[in-house]
């Protein structure tokens, strides 16, 4: 858009609820920015338990994240390809997590998952316990990443010309080649884009994660958790310490989802 465009269709007025989200969003991180011990920092991350934290936390994620890709991929393309009130509860079902609270999902999940819940009391009898273990950790983060990246790969698939997958199936290509050569790569962006937002929210992920998987040292005691801990123990420049470096990852997959954010706009 020219800039004399943009000024003739762009009221004025709109620069101060602008400005404002500016102040509310910016203001905070700059407190926190100037707040933060930087002198200290280097033995404040170096902490053991601060090693053990992040190690456990990116290695979590990453795990989550890629279960949900395989997982998020197939969903995604069948509830863009089908229609009916059974699909549409669904897809409903699967976006739950997106509206609950995070003290509610690790609720629902121990109800499921716990020793004495409808699916962790069978694998209990068969000596199989998922709770206070790195395995409850990324369980939490699936359910409550997994409806992010649906979205935002069904948001992709939307997109997609289906004119070129019927001329493709027209010209006697099976489903399976349809969804390899022509459906998943021009979703690509999408499913990048929504890998990310995957990631970053595993990451953040805090209060499902204490109330089912607990906040145990090694086991489950991911960042957002040893900054609780660092709070509670009086200890609040480690807490710094430790929020700035989720923020610096989260500005990483910031800048990895713009990037892949103009790559859809090539790819198009």
């Amino acid at each position: 858009m020219s800039s004399r465009l943009r000024r003739a269709t762009t009221p004025g007025w709109l620069w101060a609820p602008f400005v404002l989200a500016l102040f509310l969003t910016i203001g905070p991180i700059a407190g926190l920015l100037l707040n933060v011990p930087w002198a200290q920092l280097p033995d404040l991350l170096a902490e053991p338990e601060v090693q053990r934290s992040l190690g456990l936390s990116l290695g979590t994620a990453v795990l989550s994240t890629g279960v949900c890709v395989l997982l998020g991929v197939p969903v995604a393309v069948l509830m863009t390809r089908l229609r009916g009130t059974a699909v549409d509860l669904a897809r409903g079902a699967l976006l739950i997590p997106l509206v609950l609270s995070p003290v509610v999902s690790g609720l629902v999940l121990l109800f499921f998952w716990g020793r004495l819940g409808l699916f962790g009391s069978v694998l209990d009898t068969v000596g199989i316990r998922v709770g206070f273990s790195p395995a409850a950790v990324v369980i939490v983060q699936v359910f409550v990443s997994l409806p992010f990246f649906i979205v935002s790969v069904m948001t992709a698939l939307a997109g997609i010309d289906e004119q070129l997958e019927l001329s493709a199936a027209t010209c006697g290509a099976a489903p399976g080649q349809i969804l390899r050569y022509i459906t998943v790569p021009l979703a690509t962006p999408g499913i990048v884009v929504g890998t990310l937002l995957a990631f970053a929210r595993s990451l953040g992920e805090y209060g499902a994660t204490i109330t089912f998987a607990g906040s145990i040292d090694g086991q489950t005691r991911t960042l957002p958790l040893q900054i609780s801990l660092a709070l509670n123990s009086a200890r609040p420049e480690q807490a710094l310490g430790v929020c700035l470096m989720l923020v610096a990852i989260y500005l990483v997959v910031l800048v990895a989802v713009r990037f892949a954010g103009r790559l859809a706009a090539l790819w198009r």
